[in-house]
């Protein structure tokens, strides 16, 4: 596949790399907060980075550093709008950027074909797992197959997924796992922030962080929270997160179901539903353990946020998980369905004060280790150097 670069000598010479991140929209999710926080962080000696949103709804950018600057709008006025193309490919040429790094299928392929037109290399990006395709996702990786250069997983289950489902080369992909900010998302005293929400002394705190969205299975800590009130009759259920903006891909509905199971199994008088929070680094600070009982993810931000706030996690074994997750050290991995295991993980955190204290200590320690945001940028760096070189070689050898 042939790579495309400007030709920018004073890149050579020291100048950093312009990059843009295109994303659909910057709601409260997962890839949202790492684009932020890419453009919060990067070396500005190495990287110049900007955001290009497909929708004026951007809550995360109060969390920019400079937001006036940094973020670009290209609205689509509709789900089909292919003017977002030439509108893109115009901002890609006024900016000067050389890389444009895509995130979320509607940005994937109007950065593929708006990056074609405006001769900058691109770069796509796999956040999930065993997800399925509508047809016209199909079809339209189908037709810009070729438009992309390299694509960043953000864990090694994702990159062997998409290569099947897209029919990419393992060479095609590098891996960079998620980064946290550990200054933000670090242990503290949840004792103010129970007192806040009205949890009382000597309650147990069990939270779940997580989009109102089917990928999350509910259910099945709904399901767990009801065999651990048999159990611990004062625990409290702490659910921070909402349905997605306009309730798309059905989480209004999801939202009303998850209510309504809630009723049936009989604790949501014991649930805390907080919605969206700005704060959700404080709130973890009130729980003894959180869970993530996912049907499929890539790398999720709430585990590396939970145990770099030192709060032990019980997650599903799914994708990366068992790599972030050290099972029995910094909490349990469980099968994806099993609300008996998740329930006995949770009990054996809640009820062994000792063993939740060394999972908290364990927890932090590896997420500043492995899972920072400089190594998130470092390593993400290296890949934008890397392809950029590779093209201005392709570009001398055609010379």
């Amino acid at each position: 596949m042939g790579m495309r670069v400007r030709k920018h000598p004073s890149c050579a010479n020291g100048r950093p790399l312009r990059v843009l991140l295109v994303i659909s929209n910057l709601e409260y999710g997962g890839s949202q907060r790492q684009v932020v926080e890419l453009a919060n962080n990067a070396d500005p000696s190495a990287l110049s980075v900007s955001i290009c949103s497909l929708s004026n709804y951007v809550p995360l950018a109060d969390f920019l550093m400079a937001p006036d600057s940094q973020l670009h709008i290209i609205p689509k006025r509709n789900k089909f709008d292919i003017t977002v193309v030439p509108r893109l490919a115009r901002l890609i040429r006024r900016l000067g950027i050389e890389i444009v790094h895509s995130f979320l299928f509607d940005a994937d392929i109007a950065s593929r074909l708006a990056g074609r037109l405006a001769g900058a290399i691109v770069i796509g990006s796999e956040r999930n797992t065993d997800y399925e395709l509508k047809p016209r996702q199909h079809f339209a990786y189908r037709l810009t197959h070729d438009l992309v250069d390299r694509i960043v997983a953000n864990s090694f289950a994702g990159a062997r997924f998409n290569g099947g489902l897209l029919g990419y080369d393992d060479s095609m992909y590098r891996v960079v796992h998620n980064g946290v900010d550990t200054g933000r998302f670090s242990p503290g005293d949840g004792g103010s922030v129970k007192a806040e929400l009205g949890i009382e002394r000597g309650e147990k705190v069990v939270g779940m962080f997580a989009s109102f969205k089917s990928q999350k299975n509910h259910p099945l800590f709904f399901r767990a929270a009801r065999i651990i009130l048999e159990k611990i009759p004062e625990t409290r259920y702490l659910l921070v997160g909402d349905m997605l903006h306009a309730g798309m891909h059905g989480s209004d509905r999801y939202h009303a179901q998850m209510e309504k199971l809630a009723d049936e199994l009989g604790i949501r008088r014991r649930c805390i539903y907080l919605g969206n929070r700005t704060d959700v680094n404080r709130l973890y600070h009130a729980c003894d353990v959180t869970v993530l009982p996912s049907l499929f993810e890539g790398t999720p931000n709430v585990l590396l946020e939970s145990m770099a706030c030192g709060v032990p996690v019980v997650a599903t074994d799914i994708s990366d998980n068992g790599y972030v997750v050290m099972n029995g050290e910094t909490g349990y991995l469980v099968p994806v369905g099993d609300e008996a295991a998740m329930a006995e993980s949770v009990l054996r955190i809640l009820r062994d004060d000792d063993l939740r204290e060394e999972m908290a200590r364990r927890s932090h320690a590896r997420i500043e280790t492995e899972f920072s945001l400089k190594r998130l940028v470092d390593k993400m760096h290296i890949v934008y150097r890397e392809v950029y070189d590779e093209a201005a070689r392709s570009i001398t050898t055609q010379r």
